[in-house]
């Protein structure tokens, strides 16, 4: 997620906020195992949910296929993290068809509507606390307020490249270049997220004469 500061002097977040399709059908009305979508400059498909898929927490993901040679080298960039590795930035787009209301006031949300939890990643924990509550337009003014204290906001994901996939979605579309697909079972409204717990590695007497004898002979 980015270099943070020491004592919440910054934030970093990710998403597009109101550009973002898991954020405009949050109740999983219309994507599922098969959806097409943009993926990387050409046609994708939603082949699940993904590892981290956490509906209750709205933090939806999803799991997805295309074929490298039809995609764009624009909607796809590698990344660096610092402590972290190495990392892709792929655009994606999902069309989002009107079936009923609910799907209607879903899409409709705005960045003012749309709020997200800001957690402390200084917390050596899988479970690490939230510190306040934000929206994406609070985000992407520049900051917010933390404990009554400015905080510097900065994005990772590009507003400018989500809008272009938006509208080059919309014109594949009317052009019908682009057609929506059924899926074939929609992505789970409720999943229990079960982090990987670490532990650490205890040898028995065996395993340390094994580790031992190994040493030995590699000298």
């Amino acid at each position: 997620m980015g270099t943070l500061l020491p004592r919440l002097a910054n934030v970093t977040y990710s998403g597009a906020g109101q550009l973002s399709p898991l954020y405009k059908d949050k109740g999983f009305e219309t994507i599922g195992i098969g959806t097409r979508i943009f993926l990387g400059g050409g046609p994708g498909y939603v082949v699940g949910e993904g590892t981290q898929h956490s509906p209750q927490t709205q933090f939806g993901t999803v799991m997805v296929r295309g074929d490298l040679k039809k995609m764009n080298p624009r909607y796809l960039r590698g990344a660096t993290f610092h402590g972290y590795g190495t990392s892709l930035y792929v655009g994606v787009g999902i069309p989002i068809p009107i079936l009923n209301m609910h799907v209607a006031q879903s899409a409709a949300l705005t960045d003012q509507e749309i709020r997200t939890s800001v957690l402390d990643y200084g917390v050596p924990s899988s479970h690490r606390p939230a510190v306040c509550e934000a929206s994406y337009a609070e985000l992407k003014s520049g900051e917010i307020r933390i404990n009554g204290k400015k905080t510097r906001t900065s994005p990772l994901s590009s507003f400018k490249y989500a809008k272009d996939i938006a509208e080059t979605l919309k014109r594949w579309i009317l052009k019908e270049a682009f057609s929506l697909s059924r899926p074939a079972e929609l992505l789970p409204s409720e999943r229990e997220f079960k982090p990987l717990q670490t532990k650490p590695l205890k040898l028995n007497n065996n395993h340390r004469s094994l580790t031992n004898n190994s040493r030995v002979q590699q000298r």
